[in-house]
């Protein structure tokens, strides 16, 4: 089931053309939570974005699994795990389970604590 509003007129691409236009990460102040900004092409098929949140050490401190978000304009919050090191690594796949697969995207960021 497809869901947009009707005054959407936007030309939406075809799972081969969709791919993420910008992706951005702002720590919250409290240094344990980040803001996540995502944009992706607009779409005719609702793709699936997989979004992982290292640190300087490469390990793995958050992870987020969107399955055919509604709409390409995403916010989330991601909530950072343990003792970590700045500067961080967002990267975001966008795939289509039996389908094409986007170049993933990266950001780095840094974590200041609020100590």
């Amino acid at each position: 089931m497809d869901f947009f509003f009707p005054e959407d007129n936007l030309q939406r691409a075809t799972p081969a053309e969709t791919h993420i236009t910008s992706l951005s990460a702002e720590p919250y102040p409290d240094g344990e939570r980040v803001h996540v900004n995502m944009e992706i092409t607009p779409f005719q098929t609702r793709p699936t974005i997989e979004v992982t949140l290292t640190d300087s050490n490469g390990d793995e401190v958050a992870t987020a699994s969107i399955v055919e978000p509604m709409t390409w304009k995403l916010e989330f919050t991601l909530h950072l795990r343990g003792a970590n090191a700045s500067p961080f690594k967002i990267e975001a796949k966008l795939f289509y389970p039996d389908g094409p697969q986007a170049e993933p995207v990266t950001h780095t960021f840094e974590v200041v604590s609020p100590n």
